[in-house]
């Protein structure tokens, strides 16, 4: 019988690959700030609702990115 081990916890590109989905986040509020214009107030207001949420989004993020940064640097003791 093989026990399922769960694999060791790899830390070390955290903070690249937090960095690339705060990119694609502000790339998904830019695209979605461009189909305003085609929209209906409805659609807009949803758009802004969504794109604010995506805002708040980024900011933990980057306060992630920060701590991860800051784990890094200390050689991720606990």
């Amino acid at each position: 019988m093989t026990h399922n081990r769960p694999k060791p916890d790899d830390r070390s590109d955290n903070v690249e690959k937090l960095q690339d989905m705060v990119q694609n986040t502000i790339e998904n509020i830019e695209a979605a700030e461009e189909t305003m214009a085609f929209s209906s107030e409805e659609e807009r207001q949803n758009i802004q609702a969504k794109n604010q949420r995506r805002e708040e989004s980024i900011e933990a993020l980057r306060s992630e990115i920060r701590d991860e940064a800051q784990a890094r640097e200390n050689g991720y003791r606990e």
